[in-house]
């Protein structure tokens, strides 16, 4: 993801046609206000939802946005794709300046973020931060009680030379179970039960770190985080 921060000149050079050598002039003119207070220098950095105007002129207001979904099956997680119907296509108005903080596989369904603000997004996302994912899975044959040691032990998969960290499984039936996860490798949970060689027929996420898929929302409906569940990372 490419950085959407700039130097002040730089901003106002791209915006207002001028040479950035001018800028300075209309800082100390006042001309320029950031976040409406009149702009120090030129070297101060423009964000993403940095407020700037120029003579009552609004060059950028933008806002973040942050979103929960109800993903169903046969659904892309992607911004575009020319074989499916992305989860994009679901929501109400633009999207645009959106991107997803997470993916769900295409039969998988239930929690999704999605977010303009590449900073939140990278704290959910990043293998450092550690947040919990959530999955309620059901396989095809029964669920014993040497699955959970092995998910606790973590599994290695010859194929990328990793072991997975340790997992979390609960069982509720013989076959369901959450599943809780740190981390996202390739089909990770169906190649996990697969070491049991139980097919997996159902992953629907049910939470990332203490933001709850809200059980209001049907499949396919989305609404805006409550600034509560924001502040959550």
């Amino acid at each position: 993801m490419q950085s959407q921060h700039s130097r002040l000149d730089r901003f106002i050079s791209k915006k207002l046609g001028i040479n950035k050598r001018y800028v300075r002039l209309l800082i100390a003119q006042k001309r320029i206000l950031i976040d409406d207070q009149p702009a120090e220098n030129i070297n101060q950095i423009v964000g993403q939802f940095t407020k700037v105007c120029f003579e009552g002129q609004l060059l950028q207001h933008n806002q973040p946005i942050y979103l929960m979904m109800h993903k169903p099956r046969g659904v892309i997680s992607a911004t575009r794709d020319s074989q499916h119907k992305t989860v994009m296509e679901l929501l109400p108005g633009s999207s645009e300046s959106l991107h997803l903080a997470g993916r769900l596989d295409l039969n998988s369904t239930g929690l999704l973020l999605l977010t303009n603000d590449g900073n939140w997004s990278r704290k959910i996302s990043s293998p450092e931060t550690d947040i919990s994912k959530r999955y309620l899975v059901t396989v095809e044959k029964p669920i014993t009680d040497e699955y959970a040691t092995a998910f606790m032990a973590g599994m290695y998969f010859s194929y990328e030379n990793i072991t997975t960290k340790p997992a979390i499984l609960e069982k509720l039936s013989d076959h369901t179970a959450y599943v809780t996860l740190q981390e996202g490798k390739y089909h990770q949970i169906k190649r996990m039960f697969g070491r049991f060689r139980n097919p997996v027929v159902g992953i629907h996420r049910v939470s990332i770190g203490s933001i709850n898929l809200d059980p209001e929302l049907k499949q396919g409906e989305s609404r805006a985080l409550s600034p509560v569940e924001i502040d959550l990372f």
